[in-house]
């Protein structure tokens, strides 16, 4: 199941640059994550320095 951005995003761009197959894109008001390119492979969660990410 890939990964989501919650609201608490703070559009910090870490995510986006830890993600090894560049899933993560910024949006109209926060990063999002295409969930079909996703590989579940967490590394964007564990970046998050706000806690916005988890498994969908």
């Amino acid at each position: 199941m890939a990964y989501v951005i919650n609201d608490g995003c703070i559009s910090c761009g870490s995510c986006a640059a830890q993600c090894p197959v560049s899933a993560i894109s910024q949006g109209d008001s926060q990063f999002v994550i295409d969930a079909n390119t996703c590989i579940d492979c967490g590394s964007c969660a564990a970046q998050c320095p706000v806690a916005a990410i988890t498994q969908g």
